[in-house]
């Protein structure tokens, strides 16, 4: 299948399941190629064939826009260079959880999340240890009878019961010995913080030089500019003297030109999802006030104005209220 074909699947899926869905991000660089929203839950998707493909730069990308605006970075892949990914299963490249379609079709139209997570050794599951507790001491079992059954050490039953994760084999064996099952399901939604390697979300990139006016111009007027490298807009701009939700500000900057009508365009389909306003910067004014959803801003006009208010008043006249998805 191609990567095109297995886009619009997902997208597909996705409507299906409920979401308000973006358009498909055909512009360059892209760490993400949709974001989709169903209630208050946002992900930020990437889509492939082949996941090796994914590298650290894009994971990293991937999960300090998820910080910025509270949604779940995800990858949605067929396989690797040696295999093929596994239904039911939720493996990471560089903090970002991994689905395979199948996997991803349980999650979000038939609402039943994946119990199994890959890491390095093997397949894992997360053990409910206070249920696995419950039920030896129920049946009068000793930690070192229940460990002399699974063939492990008392003290390692003893950490099940305390949180720790098993092998698949170890859950297979427990749900036989017991005849019920003690596996908890992965959050993929909440980013699968409870199985995943815990990582800091990674530091902002520098902002590119032809940038640095405008970053300079939007800190002045109050706003804190996340600078991004591999998004369709150059930075995610959060207003800190206006606490409320749909604050977030999407901006872009070059000159106005075909491509940046096509960015400024993909930016108010993004906003709509994200709920956040979308603004693009050029260097010339034009007689465009906004392009669908996105103000147009020039920095000349940008220039021209010293109150701080005034400028995050001009980005809210342009632009409507973030919708509510």
């Amino acid at each position: 299948m191609s990567r095109s074909a297995l886009i619009s699947n997902v997208t597909a899926m996705l409507r299906d399941a409920g979401f308000v869905v973006s358009d498909r991000i055909a512009i360059r660089p892209k760490s993400f190629d949709l974001a989709a929203r169903r209630g208050d839950d946002l992900i930020l998707l990437k889509i492939l064939g082949n996941i090796d493909a994914f590298d650290g730069g894009t994971g990293a990308e991937m999960r300090r826009l998820g910080s910025y605006l509270d949604a779940t970075p995800m990858v949605i892949g067929m396989r690797t260079r040696n295999e093929d990914l596994k239904p039911g299963v939720v493996y990471f490249r560089h903090g970002v959880p991994v689905l395979n379609p199948d996997t991803a079709m349980d999650l979000f139209v038939e609402e039943v999340p994946p119990l199994i997570y890959a890491a390095p050794g093997g397949l894992y599951v997360n053990i409910d240890g206070d249920l696995l507790a419950d039920e030896r001491q129920e049946r009068g079992m000793s930690l070192g009878q229940l460990a002399s059954e699974l063939g492990v050490s008392r003290r390692t039953v003893s950490k099940y019961e305390d949180g720790m994760n098993a092998s698949i084999e170890v859950a297979v064996q427990l749900e036989e010995l017991f005849d019920q099952p003690f596996s908890a399901p992965v959050e993929v939604m909440d980013g699968a913080d409870e199985v995943r390697t815990s990582e800091p979300t990674p530091a902002d990139p520098e902002a590119d030089p032809d940038d640095e006016h405008v970053v300079t111009v939007l800190t002045r007027a109050g706003y804190d500019v996340h600078p991004t490298m591999r998004a369709p807009f150059k930075a995610v701009s959060e207003d800190s003297a206006d606490n409320r939700r749909g604050q977030n500000v999407l901006t872009g900057h070059s000159p106005f030109n075909r491509n940046a009508e096509k960015r400024a365009r993909i930016m108010s389909s993004l906003g709509e999802i994200t709920r956040t306003r979308s603004v693009y910067f050029t260097e010339k004014r034009t007689k465009r006030e906004s392009i669908d959803r996105t103000a147009i801003v020039s920095c000349e006009e940008l220039a021209s104005i010293d109150d701080p208010d005034a400028i995050r008043d001009l980005i809210r006249e342009r632009t409507s209220e973030p919708a509510e998805s």
